[in-house]
């Protein structure tokens, strides 16, 4: 898979995940709706082929797209 999967958005959501925030506390800080939010993990989830948050971010981690 190349390098740069994620668009800005969805880095600055996972990013935000990564550091323990809820969907809510994402939709606040980013000024964006709660639905939104979801729209852009369950994007991500799609494009990485894995069936949820935590598996996602562990692909973006092996891919080297996010970092802890």
């Amino acid at each position: 898979m190349a390098s740069n999967i994620l668009t800005p958005r969805e880095r600055s959501i996972f990013e935000l995940l990564i550091e323990n925030k809820n969907t809510k506390e994402i939709a606040l800080e980013l000024g964006i709706s709660e639905k939104t939010v979801r729209n852009h993990i369950s994007n991500v989830m799609q494009k990485l082929g894995v069936s949820g948050r935590a598996g996602a971010v562990v692909e973006l981690l092996k891919l080297k797209e996010l970092s802890i």
